[in-house]
């Protein structure tokens, strides 16, 4: 199996976010953590032609990644290795098609800002990590005269391409996975972050309930931050008013799942023996985690392959075509954290 960044990042004890800038080249890693994290990538049989890829210009040109935390309550440590899989897919996508890719990452910044600093770049094209943007924060691009893609959100009636995981498959499986299993009370794990996924994952729920004729409790719809350390304390703040919990939760994410677990062990709620999960993402943790979580693997590597086709048909085809919208299926994992009532 190919050497991935987050395989690096476990061996040289950083983030991936660290590894992919001292693949890079750029700022923000110490000299002696870059030496170190090159030396761990050769030992380690990292492919070559990607860090070539992330370093050195080819006949294509430029292909600028703007990885863009507006409110870090999604795109964060916590997320780094879900990230690392996008990169490796556009990494090897750009080896493919003959691109240099640059990497640049902004928090808390505005989209204006954003684009203003990139302004001085020469490039062809421009795929954003979209996790954190709001309907709003699309407008600007709309002004720059190069082809981009945005991946890990979707806006349906906005005239961008965009790459995407199916949201509206993957909580079908979950909900559909629970009724299999013989579950009727489900409820939802709700963020207070406004973001792209999770909006659609939410919808996904009530309309899919719906569909299969399931009654959904509105006090069984929980609503806590997407951060681990939010989750656990908002999940506590709600274990405290003695709720009637749902017989299963699907949740918005994994992060959030592991957040709502720790507090439910906390107030003697045994899972899955007193209460289900399942999860979204399947980030490594939740295959070691006690109990290891049920959850949709999403296909990021593959997203990001996809999002490099995309940008290289624009560049090289008519621009002015109608936009592309991909939406990416998940597989559901199944793990320990739902028990059947069959």
């Amino acid at each position: 199996m190919a050497t991935k960044i987050a395989d690096i990042a476990k061996a040289a004890h950083v983030s991936s976010a660290a590894v992919s800038l001292a693949l890079s080249g750029k700022k923000g890693v110490s000299d002696k953590n870059r030496s170190r994290i090159l030396q761990i990538a050769k030992d380690l049989k990292y492919q070559q032609s990607k860090i070539q890829n992330l370093t050195n210009p080819s006949s294509n040109g430029t292909i600028l990644f703007l990885r863009i935390a507006r409110h870090g309550h999604t795109v964060n440590r916590d997320h780094d290795v879900f990230i690392a899989d996008y990169i490796d897919g556009l990494s090897e996508g750009s080896t493919a098609y003959g691109y240099h890719m640059i990497m640049n990452s902004f928090r808390a910044k505005s989209v204006p800002e954003v684009i203003e600093s990139i302004s001085g770049i020469k490039y062809q094209g421009i795929i954003v990590l979209g996790t954190e943007l709001s309907a709003e924060d699309f407008i600007p691009f709309e002004a720059l005269n190069v082809p981009i893609v945005f991946i890990d959100t979707f806006q349906d009636y906005l005239q961008f391409d965009f790459v995407d995981m199916n949201n509206v498959d993957g909580v079908f499986k979950m909900v559909n996975y629970f009724v299999q299993q013989g579950y009727e009370n489900i409820g939802f794990l709700l963020s207070n972050v406004k973001t792209g996924n999770f909006h659609l994952r939410f919808e996904a729920f009530k309309d899919i309930t719906k569909f299969l004729n399931l009654k959904i409790d509105s006090e069984n719809i929980i609503t806590v931050d997407s951060t681990f350390n939010g989750a656990y304390e908002d999940m506590k703040a709600y274990l405290n008013t003695n709720p009637l919990l749902p017989d299963g939760l699907v949740s918005s994410n994994d992060i959030m799942a592991y957040g709502a677990i720790k507090a439910l062990n906390e107030f003697n709620f045994s899972v899955p023996d007193d209460i289900s999960i399942i999860g979204f993402d399947n980030l490594p943790l939740s295959s070691i985690m006690n109990p290891p979580l049920t959850t949709i693997k999403v296909s990021k590597h593959e997203i990001g392959k996809t999002a490099i086709r995309l940008i290289h048909n624009r560049i090289h085809g008519d621009t002015n075509a109608p936009p592309v919208k991909v939406l990416i299926g998940g597989e559901l994992i199944i793990r320990d954290s739902v028990k059947s009532k069959n």
